[in-house]
């Protein structure tokens, strides 16, 4: 059984941290060293992990001073003994064959690297209904993450520990989407890419509708630079991979586009707002003819690309309504003049730029009504509620 590495960068995540590294000593696969980098956490967590490594031989506590996940995730891998290397963020947790589910999809496939690419999250708790694996090529799996067609980050993965260290791949490019470089770079180095389906990894969105958040222009500028730092570094230099970095640039400038308008900053910006908008009208074209992506999401694009600044708007709108609402009820007059609740539907968040929702019971007409006069009554859907956390909050367990 071969040794796997799981490296954990810590920062203020005690809230979480049980759930998580009780998570990890429980996986199925027993061979593992678990790195547990403290990364200056000014709470409990250290003392957390401190009291954990005592319970359990395989587990590691590593304290340094505040620098950052990447620069904590470095030390991980530069420390790490085993054989393969898993990547796991402070805050999310495990199912219990995590580590024996990507390692399987190694061995069935000779992959120097493997990936699912469907994860729970807080809001999605649906396991898939079947799984197979497949083998990507570097080219497919590096294409396939650049768009994204699967979670960029690099904790759904598994990475052999000389693939890293012999390509010089780490977390040095400290800055937004991270992951995607480290990630991306793997998978072109790797002789193949071992896929699976089935969700693995639980990961914790800690505010569901995020849409109220603090928009951080920063955030958008470093993304360009980040996928332009990649674009020019690619080992695959083929048409194939340069459209998809062409449309991941092209997607980004949308992103910083809309990250302006929330801010409500264009006077201050307005040299980067300009480019935006430019780069968003020029690039469109290409984008469009050779991007790897459906119908209907190129016709979003076409949209976005003729009014950016109206598409921008309409997505800040949307994420406003969506973290403001958390439910709603639809009322309506019928036939016979009578006003019902016809629905209530929960607002779930933003999902592929549409405000998801989520029905949680729907008015049925039962055997006395007739055209004169409506008789039912609300009815369960069977979907849960998805956003527990408030009812939690106030104290309530039972999910509606």
């Amino acid at each position: 059984m071969e040794k796997v590495s799981a490296i954990v960068a810590i920062y203020k995540s005690e809230k979480f941290l049980p759930k998580l590294l009780d998570s990890i000593i429980e996986q199925t696969w027993e061979n593992l060293e678990i790195l547990l980098i403290d990364d200056g956490s000014p709470d409990n967590s250290g003392t957390i992990c401190d009291e954990y490594a005592l319970q359990d031989k395989r587990i590691r506590v590593i304290h340094k001073k505040n620098g950052g996940a990447c620069e904590a995730r470095n030390v991980g891998l530069n420390e790490a003994t085993g054989d393969y290397i898993l990547v796991i963020d402070g805050d999310d947790w495990l199912e219990r064959d995590y580590v024996e589910y990507l390692m399987n999809l190694i061995h069935k496939t000779g992959a120097e690297m493997a990936m699912t690419d469907n994860i729970f999250t807080t809001r999605d708790r649906k396991q898939i209904d079947s799984d197979k694996i497949e083998i990507w090529t570097s080219e497919e799996a590096f294409c396939n993450i650049i768009y994204p067609k699967i979670p960029i980050g690099p904790w759904n993965k598994i990475y052999k520990t000389s693939l890293l260290r012999d390509n010089h791949i780490d977390f040095n490019r400290p800055w937004s989407g991270e992951g995607l470089y480290f990630s991306s770079m793997a998978a072109q180095y790797s002789n193949c890419v071992g896929i699976g389906h089935r969700k693995i990894y639980n990961y914790r969105l800690n505010n569901a509708n995020s849409g109220l958040t603090d928009y951080n222009i920063v955030m958008g500028t470093n993304a360009l630079m980040n996928i332009k730092y990649i674009k020019d570094h690619r080992k695959i230099n083929s048409k194939r991979t340069e459209y998809a970095c062409n449309w991941h640039i092209w997607k980004n400038y949308g992103y910083t586009l809309f990250l302006i308008i929330a801010t409500n900053s264009v006077s201050e910006n307005n040299a980067l707002y300009k480019e935006c908008i430019h780069n968003i009208h020029t690039m469109l074209t290409d984008v469009l003819f050779h991007s790897e992506l459906g119908l209907k999401t190129k016709i979003k694009m076409l949209v976005q690309g003729v009014a950016p600044v109206w598409w921008a708007k309409r997505d800040f709108i949307k994420q406003q309504i969506a973290s403001a609402v958390d439910i709603i009820i639809h009322l309506s007059r019928l036939r016979d003049k009578s006003r019902k609740t016809m629905a209530i539907t929960e607002v779930v968040g933003i999902k592929n730029g549409e405000i998801e929702l989520n029905p949680l019971y729907e008015f049925k007409e039962d055997e006395n009504s007739t055209m004169d006069k409506v008789s039912g009554r609300l009815v369960r859907t069977g979907n849960p509620l998805k956003n527990d956390y408030k009812l939690k909050l106030s104290g309530i367990k039972t999910a509606i």
